[in-house]
């Protein structure tokens, strides 16, 4: 599989997504979860002109690229002028809400003075392993390639294919000219062609192709799959790209919670982002079960990271804010009522991270904060709704999540030593942090005020040994919360430098250190010993183009400033009123967004630009947690 570190754009509805280049080249399908299996290595498509060898669509020396959304949709369009032969094509891209097919459409337009004879091909290898190989099968109208587990159907709607090349194409596809004996054999990669046809000068046609994913559970044989795609030909490409565009369209206006202006390029470019961000949220959330992917994967061979497109705990509850902002609150119910239940251990702890589905993901370790921040998020969610029944129907699991949380404390401050390390938020230092236990101390503050709502309900009146076992736990949490904060202030707050430290091995400076404050509010941020730790990571991990790393000596992705970090900076601005100083690290954020609105994990330091995970929930949870404080200061 080559590299292909960046998803410029992202489609999809609500099972099936797929990832664009900035020039139109399809990079990643993925069906039926955002997380589930991507099923493209590579997916190339090229024009023979007259008598040219294969001009590459996405990468040819005469090709000039724009692309762009419709407006408020997750519809995409490519368009791509050859210079040379004075051919543009426009590329439409989008996902049906109703049917989990990708439809591509291209336009191609004769824009020279010289008739242009135009054949269309594709190049699409699967992913597979030994004990999943790939084979083809020519079908009407295109290909199946198919392996035991899975198959992506590729068949024209209104044009009949002209050839094909089912083995060792690649030695050839550069010509231009594919044939094949065969109708179906052993390849993993392969080919298919139509005739577009001649183009006089100002003539128009198109060419419209469905690509449908079948799991092999349902449609087990061949005929089935072949009647299927049948049917898909059939759909009006018409209807459904105007239905595509009205349910999107919808969709922005029932979660459009803010009132943003566009008065200027700035307001343009922040209502661009909150827009997108409307849009991204459901193509990376599992319907089924309410978990939230991090971000469609950028790294499927862990060449730069441990991979990107799964859903950790702590990461969903900083999502999970956003979604109560942008009007989402069943998605957020479904996460903690649904995701949350079914993953979380017997211990009462969650782990590292997990497959959307709910299934234990790929680990090295545990974070604390992961567990203390689901009960944060349920105190979080019910402020803004005051739904009783909702913290009724978690408080099961709250309570264990407690219970471990109180051990973990127990096992930390009286140094018993007898539980495994945690991880800190960044997923690299091992040790006890101060970010992790600012998380326990606002889990255990959630479950005091959980409590005294649970204390006042009426089902509790009768029930004296439940009220009695809600007190007890009170009195002990209450004692908890001041074991915490004393522990803290004697562990990670360096005496002779006056400031606070990320955990109890090293001196670092790290913006987590301002969990203690928001959201977490262990400490007030007025406090001198606050002040002073503010103005060392001010010092330590601004730079000079106003963002914010991480940490001191970070050299992931060459330590680049993060808009997550940048953005809890503005965090605490606005903690002390300083929202002028707020908006400056926003506007950081804003201005280092990509064009269709996305933002990234970090920002390259040197060009401004997106770099890294384009389209990460947390960042873009915390441009809305931060854009929402702003508007309503």
């Amino acid at each position: 599989m080559k590299d292909k570190y960046l998803n410029d754009a992202i489609i999809g509805n609500k099972k099936l997504v797929a990832s664009y280049s900035k020039k139109g080249e399809l990079l990643r399908l993925y069906y039926p979860a955002p997380d589930s299996k991507q099923f493209i290595d590579y997916c190339y498509a090229g024009l023979k002109i007259n008598d040219s060898g294969l001009v590459n669509l996405y990468d040819d020396i005469n090709n000039e690229y724009n692309q762009y959304y419709t407006e408020d949709t997750n519809i995409l369009n490519t368009e791509i002028y050859n210079t040379y032969f004075r051919l543009k094509v426009n590329q439409v891209d989008f996902v049906p809400m109703r049917e989990n097919v990708l439809i591509k459409k291209y336009e191609f337009v004769n824009e020279g003075g010289i008739d242009l004879d135009v054949k269309f091909l594709l190049h699409s290898k699967l992913l597979s392993d030994e004990n999943n190989q790939v084979s083809c099968k020519i079908i009407n109208g295109g290909m199946t390639q198919y392996s035991h587990d899975y198959a992506l159907s590729i068949v024209s709607k209104n044009t009949i294919l002209s050839s094909y090349q089912i083995n060792d194409t690649i030695s050839n596809i550069h010509t231009g000219a594919i044939s094949d004996k065969d109708y179906i054999g052993m390849s993993a990669d392969s080919s298919i062609c139509y005739n577009i046809g001649v183009l006089k000068p100002k003539e128009k046609k198109e060419l419209i192709l469905c690509m449908w994913v079948n799991e092999n559970k349902e449609k087990t044989k061949i005929d089935d799959i072949e009647k299927k795609c049948e049917e898909i030909r059939k759909i009006d490409f018409a209807k459904e790209l105007i239905n595509t565009s009205k349910y999107w369209r919808k969709y922005i206006k029932e979660h459009e919670a803010l009132e943003l202006k566009d008065n200027t390029e700035y307001d343009k470019k922040v209502k661009n982002i909150y827009h997108r961000t409307i849009l991204l949220y459901p193509l990376l959330t599992n319907e089924e079960t309410g978990g939230i992917s991090a971000s469609i994967e950028v790294d499927e061979k862990r060449t730069q990271c441990g991979r990107y497109s799964y859903c950790w705990p702590r990461d969903a509850v900083f999502i999970t804010r956003a979604l109560d902002i942008l009007k989402m609150e069943k998605e957020t119910e479904k996460f903690y009522k649904s995701f949350c239940k079914n993953t979380q251990s017997e211990s009462g702890m969650w782990e590292q991270r997990f497959y959307t589905d709910g299934r234990l993901a790929p680990c090295w370790g545990y974070q604390i904060d992961e567990t203390a921040s689901v009960i944060y998020g349920v105190y979080e969610h019910y402020e803004r709704t005051n739904n009783i029944k909702f913290l009724k129907e978690n408080l099961k699991m709250l309570e264990k999540a407690s219970k471990f949380l109180q051990k973990y404390v127990e096992d930390i401050i009286d140094e018993k030593n007898e539980m495994h390390v945690s991880y800190d938020l960044w997923e690299m230092h091992e040790g006890v942090h101060l970010y992790s236990m600012a998380s326990i101390f606002a889990a255990f503050n959630s479950m005091l005020k959980i409590y005294e709502i649970m204390l006042k309900d009426k089902e509790l009146e009768t029930n004296r040994l439940k009220q009695e076992n809600i007190l007890k736990q009170q009195e002990i949490l209450t004692k908890e919360t001041v074991r915490i904060k004393e522990y803290c202030i004697t562990t990670f707050y360096d005496e002779n430098k006056k400031c606070f430290k990320r955990n109890n091995q090293d001196e670092k400076m790290d913006i987590s250190l301002l969990g203690a404050v928001t959201p977490f509010a262990m400490f007030s941020p007025k406090e001198k010993k606050i002040v002073n730790t503010v103005e060392k990571i001010d010092l330590t991990l601004r730079t000079y183009t106003g963002g914010y790393k991480r940490f001191e000596e970070d050299h992931y992705r060459n330590g680049n400033p993060w808009p997550i970090a940048t953005l809890w900076r503005a965090l605490y601005y606005i903690e002390v009123k300083d929202y002028k100083k707020a908006k400056e690290c926003l506007n950081f954020v804003v201005a280092s967004s990509t064009k269709h609105g996305f933002l990234a994990e970090q920002v390259d330091n040197n060009t401004m630009e997106a770099n890294w995970v384009i389209g990460l929930g947390w960042s873009h949870a915390m441009f809305m947690i931060v854009l929402e404080k702003l508007m309503n200061r």
